[in-house]
């Protein structure tokens, strides 16, 4: 069956997207469209934070987008980063939500806690049982439309934490033109699997459009429940949640949904 991703292709990755391969590994024909640009900024007041890990408690990061920034602040000080910055910066917590962000908090040299967490909330509740409120700040490098679940906990918890938006979130300039491509093409698929809140703000609209009276028999599902919440506020029918945000656990569950 068709099953469309409305999530970003992961960059720098070679070969087919990990949802696509798991999907077809269920019998499932999956299309990837894009739904968010990315514009980072403060990227000079990333880098001195990044360079003065002494200033900080920790470092936190809920999205590979904001590890993207840090990679993009430590290239042009590779050296100092590799001689000493790095190390210093281990000796503190480096606390991160997921597998995906994990993976490129490792390539960066730093040793992630947390990434079976899963959402920020669970996550902001492992930071609170490990930190003293005497810390110096966490620092949170984070993307414009962050919720604000991990920051209100950890502060009403008395963890210091100092936030930093380094990039900025828009809709995807070609999202409308390609989801009218698809549906005209492929017609209405049996399920669209959304990623994050903004794809369901940027795509919804457009979705029920094309999709007409066949939306009722799309079996809707969600990365995770922050997800899920943003769909059911708009009065979807949310069939599959994945159990953890992994391309295995998604695929699972929109498989099961599909029998």
């Amino acid at each position: 069956m068709q099953v469309l991703l409305l999530k970003e292709p992961r960059d720098g990755e070679s070969g087919p997207d990990p949802y696509i391969k798991e999907l077809a590994s269920h019998g499932h024909k999956a299309t990837l469209i894009p739904v968010l640009s990315f514009k980072f900024v403060s990227l000079n007041t990333l880098t001195d934070k990044i360079f003065q890990p002494e200033k900080h408690g920790g470092l936190i990061f809920t999205s590979p987008r904001a590890v993207e920034a840090v990679k993009m602040c430590i290239e042009e000080r590779k050296e100092e980063w590799g001689s000493s910055v790095k190390d210093k910066w281990n000796t503190k917590s480096i606390y991160v939500v997921g597998k995906a962000t994990a993976a490129l908090v490792r390539g960066l040299g730093l040793n992630p806690v947390g990434e079976d967490t899963g959402t920020a909330d669970v996550l902001s509740r492992v930071i609170i049982e490990r930190e003293d409120t005497n810390i110096p700040p966490l620092f949170f490098p984070c993307g414009s439309i962050k919720r604000e679940v991990l920051p209100t906990a950890l502060r009403e918890s008395g963890v210091p934490l100092e936030t930093l938006t380094v990039y900025q979130t828009a809709e995807h300039p070609d999202l409308e033109k390609n989801l009218n491509n698809y549906f005209t093409e492929q017609g209405v698929p049996a399920s669209i699997a959304f990623f994050s809140p903004s794809g369901v703000k940027f795509c919804l609209e457009v979705v029920r459009k094309l999709s007409r009276e066949g939306l009722t028999q799309i079996k809707f599902a969600a990365i995770g429940p922050t997800t899920r919440d943003a769909m059911t506020a708009e009065g979807l029918c949310v069939s599959a949640t994945a159990e953890k945000p992994t391309a295995e656990h998604l695929g699972a569950a929109i498989a099961k949904a599909l029998q």
